[in-house]
């Protein structure tokens, strides 16, 4: 039985696939494993060079080096060290054959392909054998990971650390599970457009009037705070539309009273029209920030 199944080779920065072992394999948990480690791949910026991710039956191994990581599906039954041993004899044999420079130039997925037959004849030699290959000896990686063990993660800190770095994910108080939000929809780049309109309309026209209000002593304050605090509202119904938010609902229609309050205000610097318009585009983003749901993302990573 093999016991190194799968080998993956990614840039850290971005998660690019640089080359992967041919899969001959294809029971339900190793296809499972599959996706989390690609899954992995992507925050493997926000990980220590080492690291291990426990299944049922099958473990994900991982170490970043110089740049790029070498990861691996390999079976429970493994040990620890021997698993580490095949990734060191793989980053090996990855900085003989292309440096730094080609990795960082790479710009589509898999570009070094050819990779492949030397990945495939080193989980060969290790499946068949059971030991290093290279210049690694057992010894020494067993010392080593003594010293410095492997982080341990799971795959929620995976799909959170995920989730942060795109801005989109906050983890559920008390619930167990990460959420995301639904994709922003054209409607809702549409609103956004409109609403940085509106925000950079208030914004203008508040600081122009800055310079009267202080030559009339301060006769029109108020109407530069309206201006000001319509502008403000507006960035915040951006920010609430795209990032999830605790009591959404009260914030959503406390942004929009005071963008209604603060036109009418202004009813006499601006026509009926372009109050119309500023309520309207408020009103809309209103609207979309409450059904733009969130999307429950269980532990199953290959969702």
């Amino acid at each position: 039985m093999s016991l190194i199944l799968f080998a993956f080779v990614v840039r850290v920065r971005d998660g690019l696939p640089l080359s992967a072992s041919t899969d001959f394999e294809h029971n339900r948990e190793l296809q499972e494993r599959k996706q989390q480690l690609r899954t992995v791949s992507k925050a493997l910026a926000c990980f220590p060079g080492r690291g291990t991710i426990k299944g049922q039956e099958l473990n994900i191994y991982f170490v970043s080096s110089e740049g790029v990581s070498y990861m691996t599906v390999c079976h429970c039954s493994l040990p620890v060290a021997k698993a580490f041993c095949f990734l060191e004899d793989l980053r090996w044999e990855f900085t003989a054959c292309f440096n730094s420079t080609v990795v960082t130039l790479a710009a589509r997925p898999y570009p070094f392909l050819e990779f492949d037959s030397t990945i495939q004849k080193l989980k060969q030699q290790y499946n068949q054998s059971g030991g290093p290959a290279l210049e690694v000896t057992l010894a020494e990686v067993q010392e080593d990971l003594r010293i410095h063990p492997p982080k341990i993660i799971n795959l929620e800190e995976v799909e959170l650390t995920n989730g942060i770095a795109n801005g989109h994910m906050e983890q559920g108080t008390g619930s167990g599970q990460n959420v995301r939000l639904e994709p922003v929809t054209a409607p809702g780049i549409l609103s956004l457009v409109l609403n940085i309109m509106c925000a950079s309309l208030n914004i203008i026209r508040g600081v122009h009037l800055i310079e009267y209000t202080f030559q009339d002593d301060y006769e029109g304050i108020w109407n530069v705070v309206a201006f000001l605090l319509a502008f403000v509202c507006c960035v915040f119904q951006c920010h609430l539309y795209l990032f999830h938010s605790s009591v959404k609902k009260l914030k959503s229609f406390t942004l929009l009273s005071v963008i209604v309050l603060c036109n009418l205000y202004l009813l006499g610097l601006r026509n009926v029209w372009q109050l119309i318009f500023h309520i309207s585009v408020a009103s809309l983003s209103t609207l979309l920030i409450l059904t733009r749901k969130l999307q429950d993302r269980t532990n199953d990573c290959g969702v």
